[in-house]
C-alpha cells in the first residue's frame, strides 16, 4: 500500500503504511493519491475522515476492490473535493454517484472510466447537483453514457470543457447534438468507438462549439466528407468574425489542434485536406503528429503545410546535389581537356565560385 500526500504547492511525498496513524495531524493536505493492493475500503474509511480539506483524491487499485462504502465515506467527509479519480472501480454501483451528488457538489473533475455498473439515471442525478463539472471521463461506461445522460449533462453542466466517451456504443447523434447546444465551451471530446454517430454530430459540434480543440472520431465509420467540410467551413466562419472573441488569438491557437479520424474509411483526400488546410495546428508530419489517419490508406496523400514545405526542401536539396554532381562530372571532363593546374583546382575561392554557379 502507498499513500501520497501533498499540500497545495508542495511536492508529492510517499507515506508508508506504518506512518498512516500519524497522518491524523496533517489536516492541511489538500491532495492525496492512495494506491493499494489490498484492503482499499478499510484504508479509505480510516484515512479520509482525517483529511476533510481534501480537494484532489485519486484511488488507484491493482485489482477492482473499491466498494460503495468507501465512496460514501469520501462524500460524507470531503465536501470541498474538486477532483476525484475512481477509474476501473467495477464494483461501484449507483449508490456511489448518489452519495457524491449530495456530499461533493463542488466537483469540477470526475474520472469514472471503466465503472461499467453505473446507470444513466444515476449519472443524470449526479449532474443535477454537481453543476460545476468541467472535466468528465466516461470511457467504457456503457450503461451510464447514453443519450439521456448526455442530455442531462448538456442541461446541467454548461461549463463542461472535456468529455471522454470512448467506446460508449449507446451514444448517438441525439446526445452529441444536445452537448453541442448545452456545452458551448467544450474543448475536447472523445467519441472514439461511438459507432452510431453520423455527420450530424460533427456538424452540430462545428456550429455550436467554437473552442473545440480536440475531437476523437476513431472507428466512427458513418462519418463522411460532409462532416469534414463542416469543420473546414466553421474555421472560415470564425475568420469572418462570427466568433469575435477568438479573433485576437493567433492561427495556431484557434480551432482544432487534434483530430483522430482513424478507420473512418468513407472519407476522401479532398475533404480531409480541406480540414488540414483550414486549421494550421493540425499536422501530419512525424514531429507534430496531430491529425491521426491510421487505417485510412486512401488518405496518405493528405499533408499539412509544414510537411509539404519539408518535401519541397528535400526536393530542392536533391536538385542541388544532382546539380553539383553534374557540374563536377562536367568539370572532370573539362579538366582533362584543359590546362587547369592542381593549385587552381584546390583554391577555395575557385571552388566556391563553382558551387555558386551551380546554385544560381
Amino acid at each position: 500500500m502507498h499513500v501520497y500526500r501533498s499540500g497545495v504547492k508542495g511536492p508529492w511525498t510517499p507515506v508508508s503504511s506504518a506512518l498512516c496513524p500519524q497522518l491524523k495531524e496533517k489536516r492541511k493536505n489538500t491532495q492525496m493519491i492512495i494506491w493499494c493492493k489490498n484492503n482499499m475500503n478499510s484504508l479509505v474509511q480510516s484515512l479520509v475522515p482525517k483529511f476533510t480539506k481534501l480537494q484532489v483524491l485519486t484511488l488507484r487499485q491493482d485489482r477492482p476492490q473499491l466498494e460503495d462504502i468507501a465512496v460514501e465515506t469520501v462524500a460524507n467527509y470531503c465536501h470541498d473535493l474538486r477532483d476525484l479519480d475512481l477509474s476501473k472501480s467495477f464494483r461501484l454501483t449507483d449508490r456511489s454517484l448518489h452519495a457524491l451528488a449530495h456530499g461533493c457538489p463542488r466537483l469540477t473533475k470526475l474520472n469514472i472510466s471503466g465503472c461499467s455498473a453505473f446507470s444513466d439515471s444515476a449519472l443524470a442525478y449526479l449532474t443535477d447537483y454537481c453543476r460545476n463539472l468541467k472535466n468528465l471521463n466516461l470511457c467504457g461506461c456503457v450503461r451510464a453514457a447514453t443519450d439521456s445522460a448526455l442530455q442531462a449533462i448538456a442541461y446541467n453542466c454548461g461549463q463542461l470543457q472535456t468529455l471522454i466517451l470512448g467506446w460508449c456504443e449507446g451514444v448517438s447523434d441525439n446526445g452529441v447534438t444536445s452537448l453541442a447546444v448545452g456545452c458551448p465551451d467544450l474543448r475536447a471530446l472523445d467519441l472514439c468507438g461511438c459507432v452510431l454517430i453520423t455527420d450530424e454530430s460533427v456538424i452540430a459540434l462545428a456550429n455550436g462549439c467554437p473552442r473545440l480543440r480536440s475531437l476523437g472520431l476513431y472507428y466512427c465509420k458513418n462519418i463522411t466528407d460532409r462532416a469534414m467540410y463542416s469543420l473546414a467551413n466553421s474555421r472560415v466562419k470564425s475568420k469572418h468574425g462570427l466568433w469575435g472573441s477568438m479573433q485576437n488569438n493567433s492561427d495556431e491557437k484557434e480551432g482544432l489542434m487534434n483530430l483522430n479520424i482513424s478507420q473512418c474509411t468513407a472519407l476522401t483526400p479532398p475533404a480531409v485536406q480541406a480540414v488540414c488546410d483550414s486549421f494550421p495546428a493540425l499536422h501530419t508530419c512525424p514531429e507534430r503528429h496531430s491529425l491521426i489517419i491510421s487505417g485510412c490508406l486512401n488518405l496518405t496523400s493528405v499533408h499539412c503545410a509544414c510537411a509539404v514545405q519539408a518535401q519541397r526542401v528535400s526536393f530542392s536539396a536533391d536538385c542541388l546535389v544532382g546539380s553539383l554532381i553534374l557540374t563536377l562530372a562536367n568539370f572532370c571532363d573539362s579538366y582533362f581537356e584543359s590546362d587547369i593546374s592542381i593549385s587552381t583546382l584546390l583554391d577555395p575561392i575557385w571552388i566556391l565560385s563553382m558551387v555558386w554557379s551551380c546554385i544560381f
